[in-house]
């Protein structure tokens, strides 16, 4: 992130607060978007697609089973498993890990299907949260405009990626990420806020950054203390087609 975009990101942010602050706006939820400057895109280098999960690694999905996600009411996920692929089934919810997990390494790879129709955010529009609260955007962000902390890669919200690395639809995009959790003093305040690296298709686009907080559609981010949390698939409320998943793996930190 280059350093004018800091200072105009944190103007924008201190601007919200003070109007919250002194006026006690409701906020809606393009209050907290950004268009400017748009994300260069570059080419992606071939990432690591494919990659085998290290011997100490904790397998979500192997290409077989979804038996490591559940729904948010605890029963088996209804996303459909076929031929190695994860797909969301539309309508039936997000699907959530059985563990809990802080500080991982992760693996996953996610495809937008060729034949997606739609724009903006109603275009692929799915996320990773992680401990249930953060939220790293996935999206079709190939030739697909829109606001640049809400694109593929963004930490949503608060972090445009720092290139557009986006593969075209039909083809697989990779994430690793390195997390690691927010940490609580005893009182419940905050010590340490969560951190995140992210690299999409090879290419590095957060760089340790500073997550301020869960990731709100509307308003702004507020710590509260927690513990560890499930890993969150999104299954947006967006008409285009449903977005698969393969080779989903973590390591505990």
């Amino acid at each position: 992130m280059n350093r004018p975009y800091k200072i105009a990101f944190a103007l924008t942010y201190l601007t919200i607060s003070s109007v919250m602050t002194i006026g006690q706006v409701k906020m809606k939820p393009e209050m907290t978007e950004t268009w400017e400057p748009a994300v260069e895109v570059v080419l992606p280098s071939a990432g690591y697609i494919g990659a085998k999960p290290p011997s100490d690694a904790v397998v979500l999905f192997e290409g077989k089973s979804a038996g490591s996600w559940m729904n948010g009411k605890g029963m088996d996920a209804e996303w459909q498993v076929k031929e190695g692929v994860l797909t969301v089934k539309k309508g039936t919810g997000d699907i959530q890990t059985r563990e809990q997990f802080g500080d991982i390494q992760m693996h996953i790879e996610w495809k937008i299907p060729k034949s997606i129709s739609g724009a903006g955010q109603s275009r692929g529009n799915s996320g990773i949260f992680f401990q249930g609260r953060y939220e790293l955007q996935i999206l079709d962000s190939y030739q697909n405009a829109t606001y640049t902390n809400g694109q593929a890669a963004s930490i949503y919200k608060q972090s445009p990626p720092l290139k557009n690395a986006m593969n075209p639809p039909g083809e697989w995009n990779v994430y690793d990420v390195i997390y690691t959790a927010p940490r609580f003093n005893t009182n419940g305040s905050l010590f340490s806020p969560a951190r995140i690296t992210v690299l999409h298709n090879g290419v590095l686009v957060q760089n340790n950054f500073e997550i301020k907080g869960p990731t709100e559609y509307i308003g702004l981010p507020k710590y509260s203390s927690h513990g560890d949390g499930p890993i969150i698939l999104q299954d947006h409320g967006d008409p285009s087609e449903a977005i698969s998943f393969r080779n989903i793996w973590v390591r505990r930190l």
